[in-house]
């Protein structure tokens, strides 16, 4: 049942290996990158309690030996003062140039333990173990790293890629219900952004994935990746075409930063109501059939997923306000936004040419019911 996907990018090409029972392998697949048995471990006080002891049998299966600095959970922790602590850890570990950094938890371990390696003595090589859906399926790949300001989400950070991913879907039976299914906001995402086939797959087999089917779940994390790689490797440092891998996004992250990157909001929800308005917005511009959100908001409420903004709890500001928001997105380019829009299911594109109205007016129907 295992897969691997190779990411090829010359020098720093590596393989994402996807399947149940990875961290038992952890110490014989990570050990052909070290130059000495002992590897340092960043991860979260949530992911060390339920698996951080597997992790170190696994690696000390291998002769391995291991050290861990378990961070406090959620988005938060994606800020100055824990990236602060993580890069001091590391060096009293004393952490050499030509040891490895492994991030062992969701997005926000990989984006910050990344971004700990990238900046380390210049930069060491890490492993992403990543332990939540989204983690698997998006962001342990791809080499994003980085931290949160207040400005905006991720506005701190470096391209440095993984050396090796180990996506082992056995742990995902240890995630809540609310967080696996923002996880699958992602992979929703990659069918409606280039694979339609993928997206039917989803609309019949969606909750196969959701309620524990392996063989559907490694299916999804695999195809969900190879999607990402693909597009990776056309475009590291998103130049072009990996700005597709951020439909939904623009909407979203908007949307985060107006709930102050709260529970209230997870990344992955925000992901697919962003999903449902770049559809919603394309089909007013008469770019896709309205069919299209339709359909995409059938599929993420038969998930039981949220799919609108009347779906977030609490007040929301005026779409004035989100348009304002957006406008602090990374994708911005001399002043301009770039969105990414659809033709129809799986055929996505970036524009920059989406009339402020159309934007307004789609956010203000949506707050209207919210």
């Amino acid at each position: 049942m295992h897969q691997t996907v190779h990411v090829e990018l010359g020098e720093r090409s590596y393989d994402v290996e996807i399947g149940p029972d990875l961290l038992a392998q952890s110490g014989t697949r990570i050990a052909p990158l070290l130059h000495r048995p002992k590897v340092a471990v960043l991860t979260d006080e949530n992911v060390a309690a339920l698996h951080l002891d597997a992790l170190r049998d696994g690696l000390a299966s291998a002769g391995i030996e291991m050290s861990a600095l378990a961070l406090p959970a959620g988005e938060a922790t994606k800020s100055w003062p824990h990236f602060e602590r993580a890069v001091e850890w590391l060096l009293a570990e004393k952490v050499e140039r030509r040891d490895v950094v492994i991030a062992f938890g969701g997005g926000v371990i990989g984006d910050l333990a990344g971004f700990a390696a990238a900046v380390l003595r210049r930069g060491v090589r890490f492993v992403q173990i990543p332990t939540s859906l989204l983690a698997q399926v998006d962001s342990s790949v791809g080499g994003k790293t980085g931290i949160n300001a207040p400005q905006g989400k991720n506005l701190i950070g470096a391209f440095h890629q993984p050396s090796l991913v180990l996506a082992d879907t056995s742990v995902l039976s240890t995630m809540t219900d609310r967080d696996f299914l923002s996880g699958y906001g992602e992979v929703v995402k990659y069918g409606l952004l280039g694979d339609a086939d993928f997206f039917e797959w989803l609309e019949e087999s969606g909750t196969k994935v959701s309620g524990g089917d392996m063989a559907a779940r490694v299916r999804a994390v695999t195809r969900s990746v190879q999607m990402k790689a693909d597009i990776v490797e056309r475009d590291e440092t998103e130049q072009g075409d990996r700005a597709l891998l951020n439909l939904g996004h623009t909407f979203c992250h908007a949307l985060e930063a107006a709930t102050g990157y709260s529970d209230r909001l997870l990344h992955g929800e925000g992901v697919a109501i962003g999903c449902a308005l770049a559809f919603e917005l394309s089909s007013r511009l008469g770019l896709c059939s309205q069919e299209d959100p339709s359909r995409v908001r059938a599929h993420l409420r038969a998930m039981g997923m949220k799919t609108d903004l009347a779906d977030i709890p609490g007040e929301l500001p005026g779409a004035e306000a989100l348009v304002n928001l957006m406008a602090q997105d990374k994708k911005v380019i001399d002043g301009q936004l770039r969105f990414i829009l659809a033709r129809g299911i799986g055929q996505a594109f970036v524009t920059s040419d989406v009339p402020r109205d159309a934007v307004l007016s789609v956010l203000q129907d949506a707050l209207a019911t919210a």
